[in-house]
C-alpha cells in the first residue's frame, strides 16, 4: 500500500475536527507510550495513527528508514497543535520529513458535560427502581 492509502484515516480524523489526532512510531518506544498516555487522558475522541513497519514484506520502509525520516512536532519551533490548517499542512508531509507528535488538539465539552445526568456515574452502574419501569413496560407491551 502507499503512503496516501495508509494515511487517508489520518487526513479524514483531521477533517472530522476531531479532538485529538496524533502520530507516533513503533520504533521509538517511548515516543508512542507518551502519545498514547495523551489520548487516553484527552477528555475526547483521540486518534493515533502509529507507523509501524511490516518486517516481512516491505524491505523499503524498515524502521531503519522511519528512524531517518521522522521527527518530533514538539520539537519545531513555533508549532502549535491548536492550529487545524497548520495540522492539516503537516499531515501532508511525507517522504524526507515525516511528522510524529500531536498534530491537533481541541478541548471542548464532551458528552457527559452536555448530559448533567451522565456525569455522576454510568448508566450501567445505575440501580433500576421497579416501581419506576413497571409502567414503562406496561405501556410498551
Amino acid at each position: 500500500a502507499t503512503h496516501a492509502t495508509i494515511d487517508h484515516s489520518f487526513r479524514v480524523a483531521l477533517a472530522a475536527d476531531c479532538s485529538f489526532v496524533a502520530r507516533s512510531f513503533a520504533g521509538d518506544i517511548d515516543h508512542l507510550v507518551q502519545t498514547v498516555k495523551r489520548g487516553i487522558q484527552h477528555r475526547g475522541f483521540a486518534f493515533i495513527d502509529v507507523l509501524q513497519p511490516c518486517v516481512s514484506f516491505n524491505h523499503k520502509n524498515t524502521f531503519a528508514w522511519y528512524r531517518e525520516h521522522v521527527y518530533k512536532l514538539e520539537d519545531e519551533p513555533g508549532y502549535d497543535p491548536t492550529d487545524l490548517m497548520a495540522a492539516f499542512v503537516r499531515a501532508h508531509q511525507w517522504g524526507d520529513r515525516i511528522p510524529i507528535g500531536v498534530f491537533y488538539q481541541k478541548e471542548r465539552p464532551t458528552l457527559e458535560d452536555h448530559f448533567p445526568v451522565l456525569r455522576d456515574e454510568p448508566l450501567v452502574q445505575r440501580g433500576i427502581d421497579p416501581q419506576r419501569i413497571t409502567p414503562l413496560m406496561q405501556e410498551l407491551t
